[in-house]
Parts: structure tokens; C-alpha cells; sequence
């Protein structure tokens, strides 16, 4: 039966409950466990894919079409465990299922409370699918204390109850402040926070205590004796250089150590931290620098960009190479005084991510062609694969080449997909359709032109990646952009729709349209990333 870990937060957010979670999750996992982490959202969205990336940063899509959290893209990235649509869940994901069963009648004329149906169906979801694990972490999102969040913090209370102690660890992640004015360290926020937590039912066995500086052993057996934990369950999380350090330095800290012996587990095989001294090693001692330009809309938040930026330095780390990555706002780019020259001209590469919506797109066109024309090694991601094909058809002499998602254009190289074929058959859309959902989602296969670029970075001809897009690339208009030198070297299985283009005349000019970054690892860097900067790398050693 598996053992669960419940990690939950408090004083304030942002403490790194999702990285904690990702770390332990690798942490059991080099010990030999078979380990899976899921993600408890407080918010009444459903799934957070209609949600702006200012509100929520970056929304993660699994290999079975869920979009959720970017915590499950730290979960992926350090265990190298596939997340599923079963390991997200959100308050208002319960809610409409709680509502669509009593309209039904499936609870026979009951009245329908938090108490036991909403905290039923969180445990439902906790337990489910979880035989073949020997650890399931699941993270509680927000800080105890918010209302949102304390029907979860109810259902883990009696989760343990059902499951026994042996079977459940707490793990509560707090603050603990640096009072400049005082000059010390203050333990009363973690003091409270637990409290807090106690007061509903929930004593933890461990504390991740996040502070800026080495915690002193007199504070630490401070917070012991008033949590009511031993004091090596303290656990100092001090900042860490890079996110890769974490499951090393939470090892020496003793965190895994400590949620073993509370599941009476002290026997328990040491765990084999190799490939992550490996990647540090990778990190720490590079060999060579390179400069990336990445031309979006979401520039103001890097989460909004999460696992993209991850990809970029797991191609570093394949290259052992720093990869400095230098934001830029498209919308900049689109006024007669841009400084698009001086912006792009000193950067090694140049990559245009994904998006919805007009705003910026013609900057990030000014882009492509500014890395088109001088032979600056580009990669367009999705959108950005769509704004290379609008200016490739513009270089061809197609003036007014847009896409539908814009407004009504006489050109439309990119058009709104209202049908295709997955595994589960025939999808159909309409055009004025809720928008919750209602795209190309998840991994579909992509068939590759034999001796394609693409081909030969990928090592095969046939391939799966993750997608999350409404529109797509006309084929009308192939044969247009073809005569312009641009190869669609990757298509769907049946030859509908584009999935890669690239130009052989060009250093390294790729455009995909689905998202790669969402399959990189650390320990296995995606091979168009590993590509795109050793191609960058060649390119900064001519300038």
C-alpha cells in the first residue's frame, strides 16, 4: 500500500512547496521507491487554462491532454515521471462534479456539504491510481489559514485518521525572517503557522524552514519544542544557487532522512544522488557562454515561461554551457523607433515562444525576420512557428499574411482547426466555443522527412510531442512558402497538419509547432534545445 506525504504551507506563499515536493519526490526516488506527486489547487477555476500567465504563470500540459499547474512541470523535470490528468486537481474541478452528480440524484435526496462530500471527493482523488506507488507526495496549494484551502486541509486530516500514522507524514513548510532592526532570525511566524495547522487537526512530523541564512541550533530547538517536532525534523531550506542544488542540499540537510524515520523507515536504502552531481557538475563547471533572446508577450513574469527556461539551461547543460537569457517584449519591436537591431544584433540566438492573442505579434514577426536574414539561429515554438510561416508568405510577396486569431485577413496562413484525429477519434470544435479546454492538447504524433534537420536531431522519423494551440498552419499556402526556401519537414500522421518547418539554407532555422520544452529534463535534455543552443554556440564564436 502506498504511503502518503502531505506537504502544505504557511505564512506566506511562494515558499517552494512545489520544489520541496519535486526534490523529496527525487530524493525517494534514488533510494530505489517508485514515487508519484500530485497537486491539490484551492482556486474555483477548473483547470487553470483560461487563466492569464500574469495571474498563474505558465499553464503545464501532460501527455494525456490536462492543463495544470507549473508545479507539475517540477515534478516531471526531477523525477522524470509523466504527470497525468489525475494529478492535478482544483476546487472548482470538485464542484462541478460534486454539482453535476446531485443533479443527477446520485446522492438520493441528501443534502450536499463540504462535510463529507466536497472532503470525500479530495480523499477520492488522493487514493485513486496510487497501487503501483510506494510514496505519493501530495502538495496542498496556498497557505494554511486560507479559507480556499482548508476543505483539503480537512480531508488530509482525516485521510490520516483512515490510513493510520504509519501510512502518513506531514511535512509544513514556514518562514522564518530575518529582523534586520533586531539582527536576528524570528521563529514565531513558524511558531504560529503550525499552530495554525494543529488547530485544524494536522500536527506535522516535519518543518522546511525557508530562511536567507544558516539557522542557529538555538533557534532551531526553539521551533522544536514549540511545534512539538524533534529537533532534527527542523529542517533549514536555505536559498539555493541553482534549483538542481535542491535535492542535494535538502539530502545534506537531512529531509529525507527525517520523513523516513516518521514512517519508521530508518533502514531504508541510501539513496544514489549521482546523476544529480552530474548535472551540478555540469552547471558549476562550464566550458563556454552563450546569449539567447527570447521575443515575447509575458516577459514581465519569468513563471509565465517556466519550463522554457528550464529547457534552455538543460541545453546548456548538454553543451556544458551557461545560457544567459535576455527577455525581450515583442511589443517593443513593433514601433518605426525600435531599437530591434540593437535589441537582437549582439544575441547568439533567438527564440519566439508560444501565445495567444495579437498583441506583440508583429514584433515577434520583426524577429524572425531579423534572424532569417542575418543567419542568427532561430526557434519558434507554437505561436512562433506560426508568426515564421506568416513572415516567410510575407517575404514571398503574400503582403497582408496574418492569422484568423488576429481578426478577419484576406491572407489566412494561420487558421482556426475546427476538427482532427486523435486517439480517441474525430475532435470537433466550433469557433465560438467555450475557450476552458476546447484546444489540441496533449501528445500526438508527428511523422519527420527522412535526412529532414529534424530528422537528424531527434534520431528518428517518427515522434510525440505535447501540444496546446486552437489554431494551425493553412496548407493552401505550402507551396507558397516552400518556393521561399521553408521545408515542412514534420506532419501529422495522416499529412494534414504542419508540425515542423525549417530552412536547409539557414544555420539552424526551426519552427514547431507543439512544445518541446515541456519533455526536457535536466538529466535528459530535449534534443531540439541541445541543438538549438550547440548551433547557438557555433554562431557566438563568429561574432
Amino acid at each position: 500500500m502506498a504511503r502518503f506525504i502531505f506537504v502544505t504551507g504557511g505564512v506566506v506563499s511562494s515558499l517552494g512547496k512545489g520544489l520541496l515536493s519535486a526534490s523529496l519526490g527525487a530524493l525517494l526516488q534514488a533510494r530505489g521507491f517508485k514515487v508519484r506527486i500530485r497537486k491539490f489547487d484551492p482556486y474555483l477555476n477548473v483547470d487553470p487554462g483560461t487563466m492569464s500567465p500574469y495571474q498563474h504563470g505558465e499553464v503545464y500540459v501532460t501527455d494525456d491532454g490536462a492543463e495544470t499547474d507549473l508545479d507539475l512541470g517540477h515534478y516531471e523535470r526531477f523525477t522524470g515521471v509523466s504527470a497525468r490528468q489525475s494529478d492535478n486537481i482544483t476546487t472548482g474541478r470538485i464542484y462541478r462534479d460534486i454539482i453535476a452528480r446531485e443533479r443527477r440524484g446520485d446522492y438520493l435526496g441528501a443534502t450536499v456539504q463540504v462535510i463529507p462530500h466536497v472532503t470525500n471527493a479530495i480523499k477520492e482523488f488522493a487514493l485513486a491510481d496510487t497501487a503501483s506507488c510506494d510514496f505519493v507526495i501530495c502538495e496542498i496549494g496556498g497557505t494554511v489559514g486560507d479559507i480556499e484551502s482548508l476543505p483539503f486541509v480537512e480531508a488530509i486530516r482525516q485521510l490520516r485518521n483512515d490510513l493510520g500514522r504509519d501510512q502518513t507524514v506531514s511535512v509544513h513548510t514556514t518562514l522564518v525572517p530575518w529582523i534586520a532592526a533586531a539582527g536576528e532570525l524570528k521563529t514565531k511566524p513558524t511558531q504560529q503557522s503550525v499552530r495554525e495547522l494543529s488547530s485544524l487537526g494536522v500536527q506535522p512530523e516535519v518543518l522546511l524552514c525557508r530562511c536567507d541564512r544558516p539557522l542557529p541550533e538555538p533557534e532551531r530547538e526553539k521551533i522544536a519544542l514549540f511545534c512539538n517536532v524533534r529537533k532534527s525534523a527542523v529542517i533549514p531550506a536555505l536559498d539555493a544557487r541553482n534549483i538542481y542544488d535542491v535535492p542535494l542540499q535538502y539530502h545534506e540537510a537531512g529531509l529525507d532522512d527525517e520523513v523516513l524515520h516518521a514512517f519508521r523507515m530508518d533502514d531504508a536504502p541510501r539513496p544514489n544522488l549521482d546523476r544529480w552531481r552530474e548535472v551540478m557538475d555540469r552547471i558549476d563547471n562550464y566550458e563556454s557562454e552563450v546569449t539567447i533572446g527570447v521575443v515575447g508577450k509575458y516577459v514581465g513574469l519569468p513563471d509565465a515561461y517556466k519550463s522554457l527556461r528550464e529547457a534552455l539551461i538543460h541545453g546548456g547543460i548538454a553543451n556544458r554551457a551557461k545560457v544567459n537569457i535576455q527577455w525581450l517584449d515583442a511589443e517593443l519591436f513593433e514601433h518605426e523607433d525600435s531599437s530591434l537591431a540593437a535589441e537582437l544584433e549582439p544575441l547568439h540566438g533567438i527564440l519566439v515562444p508560444g501565445g495567444f492573442g495579437e498583441r506583440g505579434s508583429e514584433g515577434k514577426i520583426a524577429a524572425v525576420k531579423f534572424a532569417r536574414e542575418r543567419e542568427i539561429p532561430f526557434f519558434g515554438i507554437c505561436l512562433g512557428m506560426q508568426m515564421a510561416c506568416i513572415e516567410g508568405a510575407r517575404a514571398a510577396g503574400v503582403e497582408n499574411a496574418s492569422s484568423t486569431e488576429f481578426g478577419p485577413t484576406e491572407e489566412p496562413v494561420i487558421g482556426l482547426i475546427t476538427e482532427w484525429m486523435s486517439k480517441e477519434g474525430l475532435q470537433e470544435r466550433a469557433a465560438d466555443g467555450d475557450l476552458g479546454g476546447t484546444m489540441r492538447l496533449g501528445a500526438y504524433e508527428a511523422e519527420l522527412g527522412h535526412n529532414s534537420r529534424a530528422a537528424n536531431i531527434y534520431g528518428a522519423t517518427r515522434i510525440s510531442e505535447r501540444h496546446r494551440h486552437r489554431y494551425e498552419v493553412n496548407t493552401h499556402y505550402v507551396p507558397v512558402l516552400e518556393k521561399t526556401g521553408l521545408v515542412f519537414s514534420g506532419m501529422s500522421p495522416d499529412g494534414r497538419l504542419p508540425e515542423i518547418i525549417e530552412r536547409p539554407d539557414h544555420p539552424w532555422f526551426v519552427g514547431v509547432q507543439f512544445h518541446p520544452e515541456l519533455k526536457s529534463r535536466p538529466f535528459e535534455p530535449h534534443p531540439l534545445f541541445a541543438s538549438f543552443i550547440d548551433a547557438s554556440l557555433q554562431q557566438s564564436r563568429l561574432v
